[in-house]
């Protein structure tokens, strides 16, 4: 296989960053870019990746200073990371389409891809040994939501047990373990992630596999805001479980992955009904819902800002429902979407998989959580590596008549 890299002439960097050939020389000028010799009449080419990286740059930049001044709503603060990609409509772990991944690829697998370790398989090691109080722990607190049980026994962990900041992917594998027992209220297990769900819950193979599939499209988005938490948490130097329970308090919000539960609750009323009353369910729910979190339809698990297009995530996992399903979600999903102008984003899809096979009311936002804390890892990790702290500056907009 050729590892030759693709390249740009000088006119299409050009083209490409908006720029005039002057400017694209003082760019190289400025170590902006790098230049290389391309034939013997000595014509210059740029690499096609550090081009498009200059170009996203511009972009934010031009952005953060004009269309983005007034809110940080889907727009800055800007953080580089070279983890997930959203663009084209399409969600790419590293490169990698997220959907065609979930097809055959464990979260074990998405994990050690985001956390750029794909020879190094740190699930291969055995489970931490169980700390005397975590089953003690888990009893005390089985009344608990999973999201807050869960965030509660890491707390508790040790320095020891909990992961420093030097070693956040190699920890990591032992914590999302920690991660699934404390989320299900079992023991600490040395089986496949998708497989401990499928115990406690008692799936069939089937669901099993739908299940897996679920934790890989839910592995990692962007800055979405509990991975925000999790980076700035983790820039102050705080230990790797302190940084996954910032991830997930802000996940518990109603707003990021507590929609699940709002979405399970339209779904069961929806599908309760018959078919004649759908149509006016559908549209008194357009009615009465308010703008929520930035999503324009008002229906929940409908639309996604970074999505015009449709999610392709919730496109996903609706298609792995069962065939007896098929009719009726497509049915809900066509009204809906006439009615709302929007389609069914990664929400809907989990409230669906919730619904259709049967798993426990909260599951949704159980495969949300240990899903995401792949990408959690990820960003803790690359945020280590840059060695920053996260501490943006506030412009100041109050009362400009001071008294001093």
């Amino acid at each position: 296989m050729s590892s030759t890299k693709a390249t740009f002439s000088a006119k299409q960097a050009a083209q490409i960053l908006g720029v005039s050939l002057a400017t694209l020389y003082a760019y190289v000028s400025h170590g902006l870019l790098v230049s290389m010799v391309a034939d013997v009449k000595r014509s210059k080419t740029y690499a096609q990746d550090e081009v498009l990286r200059l170009a996203a740059r511009n972009a934010d930049s031009r952005r953060a200073g004009h269309t983005a001044q007034a809110t940080i709503d889907w727009g800055v603060p800007i953080l580089e990371s070279r983890i997930s990609l959203i663009a084209d409509g399409k969600l790419r772990y590293r490169g990698h389409d997220v959907v065609q991944l979930a097809q055959n690829a464990s979260l074990e697998q998405a994990a050690l891809l985001l956390w750029d370790q794909p020879k190094r398989n740190y699930f291969e090691i055995a489970p931490p040994a169980t700390p005397h109080y975590w089953n003690a722990l888990n009893t005390a607190l089985a009344n608990q939501s999973a999201l807050n049980r869960a965030m509660s026994m890491l707390a508790a962990l040790a320095p020891s047990e909990a992961g420093t900041t030097t070693e956040a992917t190699g920890t990591g594998a032992q914590l999302m373990r920690m991660l699934a027992s404390a989320l299900l209220g079992t023991p600490i297990l040395d089986l496949a992630l998708h497989q401990q769900l499928a115990q406690a819950w008692q799936l069939p193979a089937q669901t099993a596999q739908a299940v897996r599939a679920a934790l890989v499209i839910c592995a990692d988005h962007e800055l979405n805001v509990s991975t925000f938490a999790v980076r700035c948490v983790i820039s102050s130097g705080a230990e790797l479980s302190a940084a996954l329970s910032a991830g997930l308090a802000a996940l518990s919000g109603p707003k990021h992955g507590g929609e699940s539960l709002r979405v399970g609750r339209f779904l069961r009323e929806a599908l309760a009904l018959p078919d004649s009353q759908l149509h006016d369910y559908l549209q008194l729910c357009l009615q009465q819902a308010l703008p929520h979190h930035g999503f324009s339809s008002g229906l929940p698990g409908f639309g996604h800002p970074l999505y015009p297009g449709g999610d392709p995530r919730g496109k996903f996992l609706l298609s792995l429902l069962p065939e007896q399903d098929q009719a009726r979600f497509q049915q809900l999903q066509a009204l809906a979407s006439a009615l709302s102008g929007q389609q069914p984003n990664l929400d809907f899809g989990l409230a669906a998989l919730e619904y259709c096979f049967a798993l426990p009311l909260g599951a949704a936002q159980i495969i949300f959580a240990l899903g995401r804390s792949a990408g959690w890892i990820a960003h803790a990790a690359e945020q280590i590596e840059y060695g920053q702290l996260i501490r943006p500056r506030a412009r100041y907009v109050g009362n400009f008549e001071f008294t001093d």
